[in-house]
């Protein structure tokens, strides 16, 4: 994908380190509008969590960085999608191609009903790859990027629907790193886990971001404070506040923003 020269029109310009950007991004469900046009960019290697009470549009907004609102038959998308140059919400563009490159863990863990090992290789093996050490080093790398590895190497053909909820959200981004993306969009990835398996998602994270640009949608702001490097603040589809992640909790420009990350509403 070609190279892609940023005109500089946004709150945060990263010039030429961004990972992917929107601009003038609209949502629709139907007649309701659910995203106002926006205009965001998030930097490589960096985890920008995005932040706002029930109904007001982050779910939305990340789901449609991967194009995952296609599958919803009343939802229709409008505005740029700018990924290496290309804009991914584009007719022409390869969705399978786009998701493979951002990939996507979601609320619940959604391991398959098969083994740990096939839960990763099974992918690969639909797309061709058959040598058993190529399989054994895609599962075993990807559940060490994971941390998952050391607790499941010697039962890697245990069902993966038997392990613990931390072990499956765990093993689920496992399963979005095999097919090596470049970002990775999760929508409140810990959400359903006890405060141990969250820690441990949150330290998995940390990791991770040496390697990958993520995009969580969190409704916990201490795991945004502790874990983000940025945050944008959501209201009724709109942005209202993007920024450094110690800016936005501590010296707020918006007085909304300073509200909510201070608990008044949301």
């Amino acid at each position: 994908m070609a190279d892609y020269n940023w005109n500089e029109r946004h709150l945060i310009n990263f010039e030429n380190n961004n990972a992917l950007y929107t601009n003038d991004l609209h949502v629709f469900y139907g007649t309701k509008e659910a995203i106002n046009g926006i205009d965001m960019q998030f930097q490589k290697n960096k985890i920008t969590a995005l932040i706002g009470p029930s109904g007001c549009g982050k779910s939305t907004y990340l789901r449609s960085l991967n194009r995952m609102n296609d599958t919803i038959d009343t939802a229709r998308v409008t505005g740029e999608i700018m990924y290496e140059g290309v804009d991914i919400n584009a007719k022409n563009v390869n969705v399978y191609e786009v998701r493979r490159r951002i990939g996507m863990v979601f609320q619940r863990p959604n391991p398959f009903a098969k083994s740990i090992y096939e839960n990763i290789a099974f992918p690969h093996r639909q797309a061709g790859i058959r040598k058993k050490a190529e399989l054994d080093e895609i599962v075993e790398t990807s559940l060490k990027q994971a941390a998952l590895w050391d607790q499941v190497k010697d039962e890697l053909q245990r069902s993966a629907l038997a392990i613990s909820g931390g072990q499956a959200q765990r093993l689920c981004i496992a399963r979005a790193l095999s097919v090596k993306p470049d970002i990775i969009l999760m929508d409140e990835p810990a959400s359903a886990l006890d405060p141990i398996s969250t820690m441990q998602i949150e330290e998995t994270m940390q990791e991770l971001k040496k390697d990958y640009s993520i995009i969580i949608v969190t409704h916990n702001m201490q795991q945004a404070s502790r874990i983000s490097d940025y945050t944008a603040f959501f209201y009724t589809g709109d942005v209202i506040e993007y920024d450094e992640t110690l800016k936005i909790f501590t010296n707020p420009t918006c007085k909304s923003t300073e509200d909510y990350v201070s608990g008044r509403f949301g």
